[in-house]
């Protein structure tokens, strides 16, 4: 359910006091835990080290993002990848088929241009 807008957009009040008055290019990475906040306007071109529960993911605030929140942009589940011992067949084969493509590449000189 989305905010009301009689109440306005949420930032944690300690996350706009290490923004405010400062220039991102000087601030440096910002450390916060404040993923419900929403990301404003003048957060624009900060770098945010958004906690996901184990480590800071780092995340540099561009136009788009204005309006969503900071947890969004630092996933907390790391996907693994899905399929097992026959998955990881297929990626061998397309990884093979790969290499050899490209040392095919390089054995065949390109044709010369004629002037």
């Amino acid at each position: 359910m989305s905010r009301s807008l009689k109440k306005g957009p949420f930032v944690d009040a300690k996350l706009l006091k290490k923004i405010l008055d400062k220039k991102p290019a000087e601030a440096g990475v910002i450390r916060t835990w404040a993923r419900r906040s929403q990301i404003s306007p003048d957060m624009l071109g900060f770098t945010f080290g958004i906690h996901n529960g184990k480590s800071h993911v780092e995340v540099t605030v561009s136009e788009d993002m204005v309006g969503h929140r900071l947890g969004e942009f630092s996933p907390t589940k790391k996907f693994v990848r899905h399929g097992g011992k026959m998955q990881k067949e297929l990626e061998q084969k397309r990884q093979q088929a790969e290499i050899t493509a490209a040392k095919a590449a390089k054995a065949s000189p390109a044709p010369a241009k004629k002037k």
